[in-house]
């Protein structure tokens, strides 16, 4: 048993050191955590995950157009230009991945050709099979995904196939690809429900094989698809469950580089982020999302999400613009049609908006109190507060406040606004509203019960 005792300081520690404010919280390790496999440490270098290029690819014209009705072309040209802004110079959004199936599809691809933006790299998506390889050939495209499901579930169940007969029908088609110089990259769908000594290793090692003498940039790739969400953070979680195992038996037992592997996660059971950082942190280096998380049924791992926890892995914005990300909501919301939930992290309406009195007290004092980071200068978003019967007086000096864009010492206090207070109060307590007072009905009580401020607004703006 180890005894506290109270440290008492004159200035307060805000742990600045994690919690910056100008930029997400910062994750940082400490210790090992790990599992042994025949003895070996299945574990994670922190020091690795600072240096290694892991990095971002993109399924959102693929995986998350299953989800929801077909993009415009030029819905998907402005996305493709965000994403390529989102990511920054650097390439941390690195590849967009296509359909080629329809004229829609590769009209569009020459539409983002032309925009002759350096990332993300455009590549396809094709079922196994050589009259799909066609379309790749014909787009001219570098590297393609090709569908190469690795569950008995599928392979038995779905293709009527055995394994010898899967796997051979797999390694033609990725034949095709090498010999027209294009990039395999070799999709494990359902791979957290397969057979891994008994048909995932030994496909990649014949995959490793068969491109061994190829140069670096024509090696296979492979994505691991957790088709079902079935995977699991957990390094002592039993196969095939286990992210951490699966990854370090391919690095370490079948050769597969760092720079060769991908995750591509399902948002089944809730674990959709957190199994895709857990897999960059556990060994490799590219993360497949989608923006908003949009994909088949519950969706993938979340684009924005995603880049979030890489500024704060990476402890720097890397050339970044989070402020991307809000004008992807807005795009969606206004051109797409497309409604983001509220309580959404980082683009919902109300993902940085207090309601509660004790809270939007906080967040007039001191605003890191209630506010997850800088908002404002990061995402464009700055902080509010919704006022009902259970915001105060603080929600109320808050928002009047802001909407004056009153600063420092010209802030009004709360005994300014008690009048517009009461008049909140008067909608629930006299008329028993049972809805949010609207921006609207607050400006007409600014204007009523603080003329001379509201005057001065009017005149600035």
């Amino acid at each position: 048993m180890k005894n506290y005792e109270l440290q008492d300081v004159e200035k307060p520690n805000l742990v600045e050191d994690i919690f910056p404010y100008s930029l997400p919280p910062l994750i940082r390790f400490e210790g090992k955590i790990h599992e042994t496999i025949d003895g070996k440490i299945v574990e994670f270098d922190p020091n690795e995950v600072k240096t290694r290029d892991i990095h971002l690819t993109d399924t959102t014209f693929r995986d998350g157009q299953q989800a929801r009705p077909p993009y415009k072309k030029e819905q998907m040209v402005k996305l493709f230009e965000m994403l390529s802004r989102l990511g920054g110079p650097n390439g941390v959004i690195r590849q967009s991945e296509f359909f080629l199936y329809t004229k829609n599809d590769r009209d569009t691809i020459d539409e983002c050709r032309n925009l002759n933006l350096k990332f993300p790299e455009i590549t396809g998506w094709i079922r196994a099979n050589k009259g799909d390889f066609r379309l790749v050939k014909e787009m001219g495209l570098k590297e393609t995904g090709m569908l190469t499901s690795s569950s008995d579930y599928h392979i038995f169940h779905k293709q009527n196939q055995t394994r010898k007969q899967a796997m051979d029908q797999y390694v033609e088609v990725v034949e095709a690809a090498l010999e027209a110089g294009i990039r395999p990259r070799c999709h494990l769908e359902d791979v957290t429900r397969a057979d891994l000594p008994g048909f995932v290793f030994p496909f990649v090692q014949r995959l490793e094989r068969l491109t061994e003498n190829q140069p670096d940039d024509m090696k296979v790739k492979i994505r691991l698809c957790d088709t079902m969400g079935f995977g699991l953070s957990y390094p002592n979680a039993a196969e095939p469950r286990s992210i951490p195992k699966l990854i370090w038996r391919l690095r370490n037992e079948c050769g597969i580089t760092a720079d060769r592997l991908e995750w591509h996660g399902h948002n089944d059971f809730h674990k959709v982020h957190i199994n895709g950082a857990s897999a960059w942190i556990y060994g490799l280096n590219a993360l497949n999302g989608t923006l908003f998380g949009l994909g088949e049924r519950c969706g993938n791992p979340p684009l924005e999400g995603a880049i979030i926890e890489y500024v704060a892995m990476k402890e720097s914005l890397c050339g970044i613009d989070l402020t991307v990300i809000t004008e992807l909501a807005e795009y969606y919301d206004k051109v797409i049609n497309s409604r983001i939930a509220p309580n959404y992290p980082f683009v919902g309406k109300d993902f940085n908006t207090t309601r509660a009195g004790i809270h939007a007290g906080g967040l007039r004092k001191f605003e890191q109190i209630y506010n997850i980071f800088d908002t404002t200068a990061l995402l464009n978003r700055p902080p509010r507060v919704s006022i009902t019967d259970k915001s105060g007086t603080d929600g109320i000096a808050l928002w009047v406040n802001e909407f004056l864009q009153l600063k420092g010492d010209d802030r009004l206090s709360v005994m300014k606004v008690a009048k517009i207070q009461r008049w909140v109060m008067d909608q629930y307590e006299i008329d028993g509203r049972m809805s949010s007072i609207t921006d609207e009905e607050l400006e007409e009580q600014v204007k009523i019960q603080l003329p001379e401020q509201y005057a001065i607004f009017k005149q600035k703006n």
